[in-house]
């Protein structure tokens, strides 16, 4: 049994939004966490069940625009948004701050605090104790969970990256792009070799291998609500099951990443904070499929991953979710 001393407080910012709402789904069922408040300025006054009927019966917390102080903070802002909110608002040194924005992400400087990069695959013993945090971007999570073994052997120069996404990752805001009707039997490119997520996973793994990165990322919207499935082509001379093995002896004390010989699909993860991973190879040429929720291991679930870290708590804790599979 939890004593009671240990629980903490927490409070999300941007509660309103996909990747808000999933940490209230979350942390509505941690077992060390109560939730303060949940703020919004939009939906202020509104119980948050009524914004997601999904909720109804596990919060019916009232939206505010009058934050608390609290234990762990989550800024669920949209991008470039919460340094602006840090700044208008005096939060407590010794409070937890888990940003889900690309704020912090390749700058981790902001006044008297210090953000890490929370990929906890790569930075587990620095998220021991933090008190800032950068949560990665969804994108970023899953290509560089599938380059992260590669990288730290000095085996990655020129790698082609596709990545398809589902609606929930652009966002609440409604665009051309996410109607129903567009999106329906539909895919398409976007942000072709330009998306913001590629100067993110390059600071990473360059910080890993010893030759010069080229990464050719090519993301698709695709026509379901929520998951992303990369495929990564490198070129290397390594027999496939020496690839393998690289991959299960890198992850092999990682509680979220699976490597499977078997095929993986999308499926397998949505609603989970799984990353699964297969490799295929043929010639010299090996492609690295990964496949992530892009609102839980891309995001939510991740920052959950990481509050669980920086309190020194189990690091599955709140997070044994079964994938929905049917």
């Amino acid at each position: 049994m939890i004593n009671q001393k240990e629980i903490k407080t927490a409070g999300i910012i941007g509660a309103n939004g996909y990747t808000g709402s999933e940490l209230v789904r979350l942390l509505a069922f941690h077992p060390n966490v109560t939730l303060s408040f949940l703020y919004s300025r939009s939906n202020s006054g509104t119980r948050i069940s009524d914004l997601y009927p999904d909720l109804t019966t596990v919060c019916e917390m009232v939206l505010t625009d009058q934050p608390e102080e609290v234990d762990i903070l989550f800024l669920c802002l949209p991008h470039k948004e919460s340094q602006n909110w840090l700044a208008k608002n005096h939060i407590k040194d010794e409070t937890l701050v888990i940003d889900l924005g690309n704020d912090f992400r390749l700058d981790g400087s902001f006044g008297n605090r210090n953000f890490i990069y929370g990929l906890p695959e790569i930075n587990k013993k620095e998220l021991l104790g933090a008190k800032s945090i950068a949560n990665p971007g969804c994108f970023a999570t899953a290509i560089q969970l599938a380059l992260l073994p590669l990288a730290q052997k000095g085996l990655l120069n020129e790698v082609y990256t596709t990545g398809i996404t589902g609606s929930t990752g652009a966002g609440q805001s409604l665009q051309a792009t996410t109607h129903f009707t567009w999106r329906n039997d539909n895919i398409s490119a976007y942000k072709t070799l330009t998306h913001q997520h590629v100067d993110e996973i390059l600071q990473q793994l360059v910080s890993f291998n010893t030759n010069e990165i080229s990464l050719n990322f090519v993301p698709w919207r695709g026509d379901f609500a929520r998951g992303i499935f990369t495929s990564s082509t490198v070129k290397t001379d390594l027999e496939l099951s020496d690839i393998n093995q690289l991959f299960r002896d890198f992850y092999a004390d990682e509680p979220f990443v699976k490597v499977s010989e078997k095929a993986i699909d999308l499926k397998q993860v949505v609603n989970t904070n799984r990353c699964v991973i297969h490799i295929e190879k043929s010639g010299n040429v090996a492609v690295i499929h990964s496949a992530i929720d892009n609102l839980l291991k891309g995001a939510s679930g991740q920052a959950v991953q990481n509050m669980n870290l920086a309190m020194n708590w189990e690091e599955n804790l709140g997070l044994n979710l079964k994938p929905i599979a049917f």
